[in-house]
């Protein structure tokens, strides 16, 4: 790494260098073989990053022309506040380029966004088992302590 990351707005000429990123987030969190999402999954999340109608958007991070790590952020309505909020739903960092900020400059990017928006929060989730991100985690936000729950249907 050049050490001179620069975050900016997802192109559709990176769909192959994207998707690279996006399977390896996919396998990180055990969606690989047998669970991979399918193909109309991943060609429907790209499409949205480019449809004005979708709240769903996407930055990456690039160093010396390379794609290193990816966000995708949704803004969504609230019943307790009139702005939208910031929902940082994937973050991810290629293997070789973890611990040299690019995470950190993709979540104060997501940040930067919100606040030109005049948005009053960003928040997002993790595994429990994802301990290298919870230490950035918190050092860049907040921990709540709201427990998720969720059932699969």
């Amino acid at each position: 790494m050049s050490g001179a990351i620069k975050i900016r707005e997802l192109e559709t000429r990176d769909f192959a260098a994207w998707n690279l990123l996006w399977q390896g987030y996919n396998a990180f969190y055990g969606r690989q073989g047998a669970t991979a999402l399918p193909d109309e999954v991943t060609q429907t999340t790209w499409s949205r990053f480019f449809d004005a109608y979708e709240p769903m958007h996407a930055l990456v991070a690039e160093d010396d022309g390379k794609l290193v790590g990816l966000t995708h952020y949704l803004l969504h309505r609230s019943t307790i506040q009139i702005q939208p909020n910031c929902y940082l739903q994937d973050l991810f960092t290629d293997e070789a380029a973890r611990g040299k900020g690019v995470a950190k400059a993709l979540i104060n990017a997501v940040y930067a966004r919100a606040e030109s928006l005049a948005l009053p929060r960003v928040y997002w989730n993790t595994h429990e088992t994802n301990l290298n991100a919870i230490r950035l985690y918190d050092k860049l936000a907040d921990r709540p302590g709201f427990v998720m729950y969720r059932k699969v249907l």
